[in-house]
């Protein structure tokens, strides 16, 4: 059973479709009968006969629940439905049902903002300074040793939702209050922003025993900004060599330490020449779909035998027949919300995205858009 985006956004929503829909396919592959729960009209309209079962349902525990003690299955994906899905492995792992590729336990030690900064810290990764605070007293205390600015975020969120870049006390206070009246009981972590860095990210699958980078993308926005809302450039075109081992050599670390068997999605800041872990995702993420229509290789399902148990990596091939560079360009749909502030930053605010091939950095489209690139953003 594949548990699908979920009431996502509408760009986050078909990205996370393709996943779903490229799992299923190697599911079957694999002898297996499929049942796709999604709620996204998309996957009925497109791809409605993909799965041997569909349901068309909101993809909420209650609903969830019901369809598995109907059907039975023998296990279920979470890791290609974005966070909705992710969200949903604590509930099946109380109730004992199987997950298949990386365990609940695994996963929330990368979902968990401060286990997963505990966590580079064991690995000697550097990261921002960061601590944890569980109240509006406590994170006023934390950020005279973390410093402003500060990006406070809560853990187990969607599309950066309600993290925000305070540079004062009461800018702090204001923010931590308003998280908790709407995330009661949720950790707050703080770290120390990185003002004016560069951001990067790579896609990766791991089997426990290798790790296969699917990309590596450069963002022309700075880091602090959403990676939904940033246009990103596959591979990467003005990070030196030793950045770029470097960052393969902390996705590898990672993907090994937290026990990913599948999809693991890492974020950097690169500022200095020092490269610095933001966050990991035990998950496709919305740039997996791009990078494998970029070097058409069919990473999505890969990965799922590879959840599945039945492949290792030595048993696929990974030809990259792209030649130049592809961009990931965000859509906004700025028209239609004519009050919703336009500023970029931490929370998400694009609805879609699109691809770009170009040949070389030379290309016109490329240097306008590096051209306008600005290392500052909005709260």
């Amino acid at each position: 059973m594949i548990l699908g985006s979920g009431p996502n956004r509408i760009g986050q929503g078909i990205e996370f479709d393709y996943c779903c829909v490229h799992g299923v396919i190697a599911a079957k592959e694999q002898g297996y009968e499929t049942i796709m729960v999604n709620c996204n009209p998309e996957t009925v309209s497109t791809d409605f006969d993909v799965a041997d079962k569909l349901y068309f349902e909101p993809v909420y525990w209650e609903h969830i629940r019901e369809i598995i003690d109907h059907e039975k299955p023998e296990g279920v994906i979470v890791q290609l439905g974005g966070q909705t899905a992710l969200k949903l492995a604590d509930n099946l792992y109380q109730e004992g049902i199987k997950i298949f590729g990386t365990s609940f336990e695994n996963m929330d030690r990368a979902e968990d903002r401060g286990a997963f900064s505990d966590l580079l810290k064991e690995l000697k990764i550097p990261y921002p300074k960061y601590d944890v605070a569980e109240t509006a007293e406590e994170a006023l205390k934390v950020v005279r040793d973390v410093g402003y600015p500060v990006l406070v975020r809560p853990s187990y969120v969607l599309g950066g939702q309600r993290m925000r870049i305070v540079i004062n006390d009461e800018d702090l206070e204001r923010t931590v209050l308003k998280l908790l009246k709407h995330l009661p009981g949720n950790r707050i972590l703080l770290d120390h922003f990185l003002d004016r860095s560069e951001e990067a990210e790579i896609d990766a699958i791991c089997d426990g025993e290798d790790v296969q980078i699917m990309g590596i993308m450069e963002h022309i926005e700075p880091a602090g900004i959403h990676s939904g809302d940033s246009s990103s450039v596959l591979p990467p075109f003005g990070l030196s060599e030793e950045v770029i081992e470097t960052m393969r050599d902390y996705a590898r670390k990672l993907a090994f330490s937290i026990g990913i068997r599948g999809l693991i999605n890492i974020q950097f800041a690169v500022k200095d020449n020092t490269v610095y872990v933001i966050e990991a995702n035990p998950r496709a993420s919305r740039t997996m779909p791009f990078i494998a229509k970029a070097y058409g290789v069919p990473y999505l399902s890969y990965a799922t035998k590879v959840m599945l148990g039945e492949k290792k990596l030595k048993d696929f091939e990974f030809p990259q027949r792209m030649q130049g560079y592809a961009i990931k360009e965000p859509v906004f749909s700025f028209d239609k919300f004519p009050d919703i502030n336009k500023e970029l930053g931490p929370e998400m605010k694009s609805t879609g995205e699109s691809i770009r091939f170009i040949v070389d950095t030379n290309d016109p489209y490329f240097r306008e858009m590096y051209k306008e690139k600005s290392m500052y953003l909005s709260k």
